[in-house]
């Protein structure tokens, strides 16, 4: 009888969906009803505490006065105009550089915690400044503690995977034309191209020979190029290239052609020796990678426009140094949450395989905290073949990013998907809610110093970062806004 009554209810064979705990399942599998698994989490990975942390942020008047923060912060952001204006050396253009201060990518580190790729490149800029005349001098250098290490972003710069800037590195300089920042600017080394270089932890003479044709023949050049171009667009440039196929982290052939458009008229009419002329265009053309270390300070400066936005939950920065992986919010500007860097699964060059591989390193993140690389892999299909993955995972990827961003930025449009926007402004507390992190295409650096690049492929920052900023959030938030939410 009472099968019958369930037989009227529910005729035919039922159709299960499952969320929740996989124990569950067992007697649905067993009655032969078909059964489709939703993948659910709750929110804050079913933590008491942060739990209860997410819910105090979703209650009104909190929530709407979050809202609005993210509003602003998102708004500044777009507003940003960022544009190339020049070149310059580092310990004349860089805010706060010195003589025997080096910058690095990532949050603070030291050397004695220093992976082996950061080590390299420390290696080769002692070496470049002419500090030390051997690797080993170069060595009791640095842990004698005669060279002072600080992060990039602490200077308003950027730098690949290890990020090394010495005082004497040639940088690209770009400053923000409008918005809230206007004036503002932020700073990059000129890219070595991929392989055996210094950014990924290699010294050899082939690699010092490079970084110093690169101050003393095609810095200069550029600088001139750029007095006679005047500011290059960068904003535009980047929503160009994006519909030429690059995602602006590992593909970047486009915003590289483009920007070789816009500079060989003004290099070719300088007064130049032949030979210095052809191998700076020559140089350009061989590296597909040029574009990124003016696509990241591009993104960098946007991203400052954002910053110290009371209440905002989102993110401003993404780093690693190799050993740690550090992010900051916008509105505790200049304070680091960190966890360990993780391993990056990927593709590997012929002779490397993962047992190679360093952790996750640099501050080419700041592309996805800005919307673009793993967040814009739809607008580059092609880059699943440099990185791994499908077609179909490439758009998934940019489609599951816009379920934890704040809204798109329509300037940056992906013809596959209808032009939408990218997805920008990654929401701390939507993150945790949906447990989802943000997705990071990136290179991979071999573990050991001086051998340089192995790899590339895709990885996701560490959960410490997140839940660290959600508690110092959740304490901001309270202390900002009267509430009677009891201590978490």
């Amino acid at each position: 009888m009472h099968s019958q009554r369930n037989t009227r209810i529910l005729p035919g064979t039922p159709w299960i969906i499952h969320v929740g705990m996989d124990d569950m399942t067992a007697g649905v599998a067993a009655s032969g009803a078909a059964l489709a698994h939703a993948d659910f989490q709750p929110p804050g990975g079913g933590d008491p505490r942060r739990v209860r942390m997410l819910t105090d942020l979703a209650e009104a008047p909190v929530a709407e006065r979050v809202d609005s923060a993210n509003k602003i912060a998102l708004e500044r952001f777009q507003a940003s105009q960022p544009h190339l204006v020049g070149v310059g050396t580092a310990l004349d253009t860089i805010p706060g550089m010195e003589e025997g201060l080096f910058l690095h990518a990532g949050p603070p580190i030291g050397w004695e915690r220093m992976s082996g790729p950061l080590r390299g490149a420390v290696i080769g800029g002692a070496l470049l400044e002419g500090l030390a005349s051997t690797p080993t001098q170069a060595e009791a250098l640095a842990s004698s503690g005669a060279i002072r290490f600080q992060p990039c972003h602490a200077h308003q710069a950027v730098g690949p995977m290890a990020g090394l800037v010495t005082p004497s590195m040639p940088v690209w300089i770009v400053e923000d034309h409008g918005g809230h920042n206007q004036g503002k600017r932020s700073f990059c080394t000129l890219n070595e191209g991929l392989g055996k270089v210094l950014r990924y932890g290699a010294f050899s003479s082939e690699v010092l020979e490079r970084l110093r044709f690169m101050e003393t023949t095609l810095a200069p050049a550029l600088a001139a190029a750029l007095e006679e171009s005047g500011p290059v667009d960068l904003k535009l440039l980047m929503a160009q290239a994006l519909q030429m196929g690059d995602e602006g982290h590992n593909r970047n052939r486009a915003g590289t052609s483009l920007l070789i458009r816009e500079l060989a008229p003004h290099l070719a009419a300088l007064p130049l020796a032949r030979e210095d002329l052809s191998r700076s265009l020559a140089f350009m053309h061989a590296n597909d990678h040029f574009f990124l270390n003016l696509s990241m300070p591009m993104a960098k400066c946007m991203l400052m426009a954002a910053e110290d936005v009371p209440l905002s939950s989102m993110l401003t920065v993404m780093c690693r140094n190799g050993t740690d992986f550090g992010v900051q919010v916008a509105s505790m500007p200049g304070r680091w949450f960190t966890g360990p860097a993780m391993q990056v699964r990927g593709l590997y060059f012929p002779g490397f395989s993962a047992s190679d591989a360093n952790p996750d390193i640099g501050d080419s993140a700041i592309m996805e905290t800005s919307g673009i690389g793993g967040f814009a892999m739809a607008a580059a299909p092609a880059i699943v073949q440099f990185v791994g993955g499908t077609v179909a995972d490439a758009l998934a990827t940019t489609r599951r990013m816009a379920r934890i961003t704040l809204g798109r930025n329509s300037t940056w449009a992906i013809p596959s998907l209808d032009f939408l926007g990218t997805p920008t402004g990654i929401d701390l507390l939507r993150v945790e809610s949906l447990n989802l992190l943000p997705a990071i295409n990136t290179g991979i650096a071999h573990r050991e110093p001086g051998v340089g690049q192995v790899g590339a492929g895709l990885v996701s920052p560490p959960w410490e970062c997140f839940h660290q900023a959600l508690s110092a959030f959740h304490q901001h938030v309270m202390e900002t806004i009267p509430h009677h939410a009891e201590p978490v």
